[in-house]
């Protein structure tokens, strides 16, 4: 499985009509025939007016052809395109190799966070999962994580996760029990060594989103 995850900067105060375009128009049109959708946020707190959603394809030709299908789709090209195109101000891809891929959480009603982590070059990003998959089961004593990911293109040496949780206070008291468990502290003085950049951002689910 390949997955794509794009983000779309879109104009201060056009966030709700892209929502609605993408989840009337474009997912009447697409439906999971183009590839499937795994997950629709907006971002609420990081960058702002950014949508982002994540698609997944059995192999890299598969993504090429059923976006070349799509791309002839006449609804596509009519009716979507032109609908969301002045609202744009930027789009960024990135494909990405799952090492743990995308799980529902048990109830819905979540706030997300993305966080997306750039390894040092020659080793630092396998260094730095592998520490982490190590100590992921005693992390997710305090909350689950949805996905991780490894990029393949578009930010190379990048780890990119998900976790979901039912509101940010939720968040906060998780990191907090999480931050004082000895397993995890222990991580958290040698995998940060093996990175160079870390962002979050926090995400809510659109209303046709399948993760929610």
């Amino acid at each position: 499985m390949i997955y794509e995850l794009r983000t779309y900067t879109v104009k201060p105060g056009t966030l709700g009509d892209m929502i609605k375009a993408a989840s009337t128009i474009s997912r009447d049109i697409r439906k999971d025939d183009y590839g499937k959708l795994e997950g629709y946020w907006s971002t609420e707190i990081g960058p702002l007016n950014q949508v982002l959603h994540m698609w997944s394809y059995n192999s890299f030709d598969e993504r090429t052809k059923m976006r070349a299908e799509l791309a002839k789709n006449p609804r596509w090209t009519g009716e979507y395109v032109p609908l969301i195109r002045p609202l744009l101000v930027r789009q960024e891809v990135r494909l990405m190799n799952a090492v743990r891929p995308p799980v529902a959480p048990a109830s819905t009603g979540n706030v997300y966070e993305l966080r997306n982590y750039r390894a040092k070059a020659a080793g630092g990003l396998k260094q730095w999962l592998d520490a982490f998959t190590g100590v992921l089961p005693e992390r997710e004593k305090y909350s689950k994580i949805v996905g991780l990911w490894t990029t393949e293109a578009g930010q190379p040496n990048e780890a990119c996760h998900i976790w979901a949780y039912p509101s940010l206070n939720a968040r906060a008291e998780a990191r907090g029990n999480a931050m004082k468990d000895p397993a995890w502290q222990e991580f958290l003085g040698k995998g940060p060594g093996f990175l160079e950049e870390m962002h979050s951002t926090i995400m809510l689910p659109a209303p046709h989103s399948p993760l929610k």
